[in-house]
């Protein structure tokens, strides 16, 4: 479990190079011998993250908290057209689930998205995204289910309300 934070200039940096690489490899012979194994890294990063879209309809997501359930696929995205981004809620079908958790396998739940591999700009000019998509169940009051949250958590939770969650958490990135 991962996140990163990026500066804008390390973005624009990167952004020009992947432009360059899509365009052909004659451009980036010069790069490429004074490239170091972390650009490469930062490069290959930022490609895998051109893939990464909203949290939309069939979208697989790992439940972070003791609720019972392992994982639930996204049915709705309560706000947006296009899906969800962290802090928005969605409606979920639960997929899997441990015996004898609060929740069951096949019901339907609300849940708010605590990490999203969608990169999400804070207002210092920085980016935050996450390697995975996770989510803590919500009951219709925006109440979590369960008792406690793992792994880290944005702090952009606070904006939408989710205090409950952030104190619940181990770690607010």
């Amino acid at each position: 479990m991962g996140f990163w934070i990026m500066l804008n200039r390390s973005k624009m940096a990167a952004s020009s190079f992947s432009k360059c690489f899509r365009v052909g490899h004659s451009l980036l012979s010069s790069s490429i011998q004074r490239s170091s194994s972390s650009q490469e890294a930062t490069c290959n990063n930022l490609l895998t993250q051109q893939i990464r879209t909203f949290i939309q309809m069939r979208t697989n997501l790992k439940v972070v908290d003791n609720s019972g359930a392992k994982r639930v696929m996204c049915i709705q995205a309560l706000k947006g057209k296009k899906g969800a981004r962290l802090g928005d809620t969605i409606v979920a079908s639960v997929k899997e689930a441990q015996p004898g958790g609060k929740v069951k396998k096949g019901q339907v739940v609300y849940g708010v998205v605590v990490r999203a591999a969608m990169q999400k700009g804070r207002c210092d000019g920085s980016e935050v995204k996450f390697d995975d998509n996770a989510v803590v169940l919500v009951n219709k009051q925006g109440e979590p289910i369960g008792t406690r949250v793992f792994g880290p958590v944005p702090h952009e939770l606070r904006k939408k309300k989710h205090v409950k969650i952030l104190s619940l958490a181990q770690h607010i990135a």
